[in-house]
């Protein structure tokens, strides 16, 4: 049986993993920008009287991309992190528009790429709140002295020419975005749930255990773990074939859940073992709730090809801190139980609850 922490190195932060992926596309996307403004003012599109004022702020939005990606100022990447890069794309191209003719500059549809990245790292809302933004940044850039310019038919009309491409592309944009995270949730689903059960397996388990277990190790509080495997699933694969042992599996799995909180998770371990993790347990508790699985599941009785068959298991508890201080410790533990279990005659739980002591 393979070490817990072994299967959790490498879906620790599943969403630090996400949010480092987009923050490259994010970084990609800056330099972009910063080349077409460079290019810009290289191939003359700069009066020379602001070429000072814009080599300025390209200095200036280099020094913030390499700070951002370079500086190692932020040890975890988070979707604030982003939006403020892309307050600073905005900031950027408002500067360079009002410096190379304003709503005329050619750098007016950079704003796209500030849309597209907001799209692509942080969802819808935020893509509207930029484009308010972006729509406020052009209404200065158009330069309106008063409020009845604004509010006239004539701007409105030129509002919407200006900032029809960019709703547009918002749109369509956060659309694929949406369709993209949507196909990345369901391939995640799957990765971490056992096709046949439909309840955790290994790798979902491993997830969710090891944050549970550090919270109880950080408050101090009890936790639980039951390795539940079933007394007779070869029997019945030989006899019956692998169809009406898999139709086995299922309804043992409903068995157990009966038996569970909601706060507890359940998960296919591998072949006919199962896993059971009990938070704010001590081990008086999860030998009855242990019991109580046994008890369930034995009760359990199917017509496979005109037989009746029943079932039964064996398992192992171990709670911490007494059995172990980690998740492997829990699990090595609980393991040695179950195969005492075994050994002592199978359809039991070890180690066996105390037996009230008789009255005089």
């Amino acid at each position: 049986m393979g070490s817990l922490d072994e299967k959790t190195e490498g879906t620790i932060s599943i969403e630090q993993e996400e949010l480092r992926g987009i923050s490259r596309s994010v970084g990609e996307i800056e330099w972009l920008l910063m080349i077409v403004v460079l290019l810009y003012h290289v191939f003359g599109g700069t009066a020379e009287d602001e070429k000072p004022v814009i080599v300025l702020a390209m200095v200036l939005y280099a020094l913030c991309i390499m700070g951002f990606r370079y500086a190692n100022f932020f040890k975890h990447e988070s979707r604030w992190k982003l939006a403020v890069e892309t307050w600073i794309m905005t900031a950027f191209i408002t500067w360079a528009l009002w410096n190379t003719g304003r709503l005329e500059s050619p750098l007016l549809n950079t704003y796209l790429l500030v849309i597209i990245t907001s799209a692509l790292a942080l969802g819808k809302l935020t893509t509207l709140l930029e484009l308010a933004l972006i729509g406020a940044c052009i209404v200065f850039l158009g330069g309106q002295s008063s409020f009845d310019q604004v509010l006239s038919l004539k701007f409105a009309a030129g509002m919407f020419a200006q900032f029809a491409p960019f709703v547009l592309v918002a749109y369509i944009t956060t659309m694929f975005a949406s369709d993209i995270r949507y196909g990345l949730n369901q391939v995640k689903l799957l990765s971490e749930t056992d096709e046949l059960t439909k309840i955790l397996n290994r790798r979902g388990f491993a997830i969710i255990a090891d944050r549970l277990f550090g919270q109880a190790v950080r408050y101090n509080r009890p936790i639980s773990l039951l390795l539940i495997d079933c007394d007779n699933l070869k029997p019945v694969n030989d006899t019956l074939g692998h169809k009406a042992g898999d139709t086995l599996l299922v309804a043992m799995v409903k068995g157990i859940q009966g038996q569970l909180r909601h706060t507890d998770v359940l998960a296919r371990q591998g072949g006919d073992e199962f896993l059971v993790l009990l938070p704010e347990t001590p081990a008086g508790g999860a030998l009855d709730a242990a019991e109580k699985v046994r008890a369930a599941v034995e009760s359990i009785s199917l017509a496979l090809d005109g037989k009746l068959v029943r079932t039964s298991v064996s398992i192992g508890v171990a709670s911490y801190p007494a059995d172990g201080s980690t998740l492997d410790l829990l699990l090595a533990h609980a393991d040695r139980c179950m195969y005492q279990a075994k050994l002592a005659g199978r359809n039991r739980v070890f180690p066996p609850a105390e037996k009230p002591a008789a009255s005089a």
